[in-house]
């Protein structure tokens, strides 16, 4: 089969203007966003005011417009939505970037409406306006340092009504920008409307009073941590209701200031709680959702505590966390640390802690991840009884991880599976079934490992006197036979 041409800059050159301009007359045709993009381009040759008028025009029609976009048409929308923001940053960027702030600006404060006239469900739009967003601070830093001064009073009211996030990244790289005087006039004006506000109590239950002092609050500690002022950034977090300080992000900034004993002693209060998560071993072990800035914080207060020499407790810390998460991580920078050979006998002590953990699942997953086959298949081994087949997440990776060296502890996983399956006559997943059994058959057919289990010969028998009416299921069986 012959190979593709190259599509780069230097084979289209080749083509010529004329094949060239023929194939752009074509796709503009086909493709209303391309079509604007070539229009675009074309009004470049008259000069960015040209540009600009175009913009504008677009702009002024997302202000005015309220009809709801049809889901058939929310993919062209959306095209036709990143198509401005390709010129404004593009064309017109290019050659006037005062201009394209504006202009950037006025498409970011048309966010609320337009998402008012679609099922964005997929993210899509909102990638573009995130998009835009992120394209912000190259434009800022492109300006003459007059501009920049301008830069906060042109921003201030979309920073402090930004209800979809757009600025909460990008505010310390726009800051770096400007001059000192105009980053210390927009902390001025972030006071100002703070004051406004009135202070925040943990009873107020005015959530959208409550939602915009905390964008101040972190607007302006974005302005603190450019001017590296530690003291400022945690007297704003301070301000904050008791619940809902970040004490973490308190530490991080002491420990890099070289502040370690006020660091730790920040790093060991709770603070506000991080997003509650549970894998699918969890879920299988029954265990309560986690708190996903718990080992981030642990591992801050690890640093902290080797910023200040006290390399015993970090150690210590590192082998309780491992104790109770059985974190790999954690493992492994503990060992990492231990005296040459004394890591033989911590490992030891680690996979016989892990054997006997009680949330077996994530012991399961533990040992595969290591690896640690021959252990993963031991903790099989022992709690053969006890597996769930409901659990299919974790156990099906784990039966075809340990198949090929392992067989019998494959075949108590495939054969919890499998039962499960039938007992609870799930006939969506008969298809699963059968390829289970076909597993087994295939282990049995390779010797029968199964010498503390039921022989597969044995099992085959019960299954079909326990499950023989289910046609379904010895349909799909034959069938793979």
């Amino acid at each position: 089969m012959a190979r593709q041409p190259p599509l780069n800059e230097e084979a289209l050159v080749k083509l010529g203007a004329e094949k060239l301009a023929r194939l752009v007359i074509g796709e503009a045709k086909r493709n209303a966003a391309f079509r604007k993009l070539v229009a675009a381009a074309l009004a470049a040759t008259k000069g960015p005011a040209a540009v600009a008028a175009i913009i504008d025009k677009r702009l002024a029609g997302l202000d005015r417009a309220k009809a709801f976009v049809d889901w058939e048409k929310a993919k062209t929308f959306t095209a036709d939505i990143a198509a401005t923001l390709a010129t404004i940053t593009g064309e017109l960027g290019s050659a006037d970037p005062d201009a394209a702030v504006d202009r950037l600006v006025r498409f970011l404060s048309t966010a609320d409406r337009v998402f008012e006239r679609i099922d964005d469900s997929n993210g899509r739009l909102q990638n573009v306006y995130h998009e835009a967003a992120a394209a912000l601070p190259d434009l800022v830093g492109r300006l003459e340092q007059a501009d920049k001064a301008s830069i906060p009073d042109r921003l201030f009211a979309l920073t402090v009504s930004d209800d979809y996030g757009f600025f909460s990244t990008i505010m310390p790289e726009v800051v770096t920008h400007l001059p000192a005087h105009a980053v210390d006039h927009w902390d001025e004006r972030l006071v100002e409307a703070e004051r406004s506000l009135g202070p925040i109590k943990d009873a107020d239950r005015n959530w959208k009073r409550r939602a915009k002092t905390d964008r101040i609050i972190r607007l302006r500690q974005a302005i603190a941590d450019c001017r590296h002022d530690v003291d400022a950034f945690i007297a704003l977090e301070k301000s904050r209701p008791d619940g809902h300080r970040d004490t973490m992000a308190i530490a991080e900034r002491l420990c890099d200031a070289g502040r370690h004993s006020e660091a730790l002693e920040w790093v060991r209060k709770r603070g506000r709680p991080g997003l509650k998560v549970m894998t699918y071993d969890d879920l299988a072990d029954g265990s309560s959702p986690r708190d996903l800035s718990d080992l981030a914080r642990t591992r801050l207060e690890i640093r902290i505590l080797e910023a200040m020499g006290d390399r015993t407790t970090a150690q210590d810390l590192r082998w309780k966390t491992f104790e109770t998460t059985l974190d790999i991580d954690m493992l492994r920078d503990h060992i990492a640390r231990l005296p040459d050979f004394a890591e033989f006998d911590v490992l030891d002590k680690a996979f016989a802690h892990a054997i006997g953990f009680e949330q077996k699942y994530r012991a399961l997953a533990f040992f595969l991840n290591w690896p640690r086959l021959d252990l993963a298949a031991k903790l099989v081994l022992n709690q053969r009884a006890e597996w769930e087949g409901r659990h299919y997440e974790a156990l099906l990776a784990a039966a075809e991880t340990l198949e090929p060296d392992h067989p019998l502890a494959a075949t108590i996983l495939y054969r919890a599976l499998l039962d499960d399956i039938l007992n609870r006559a799930r006939s969506p997943a008969y298809g699963h079934a059968a390829r289970y059994l076909e597993k087994l058959d295939a282990l049995a057919a390779h010797g029968d490992a199964a010498s503390s289990i039921d022989p597969h010969h044995a099992y085959r028998a019960a299954l079909s006197q326990k499950h023989g009416r289910k046609s379904g299921f010895w349909s799909l069986v034959k069938v793979r036979k």
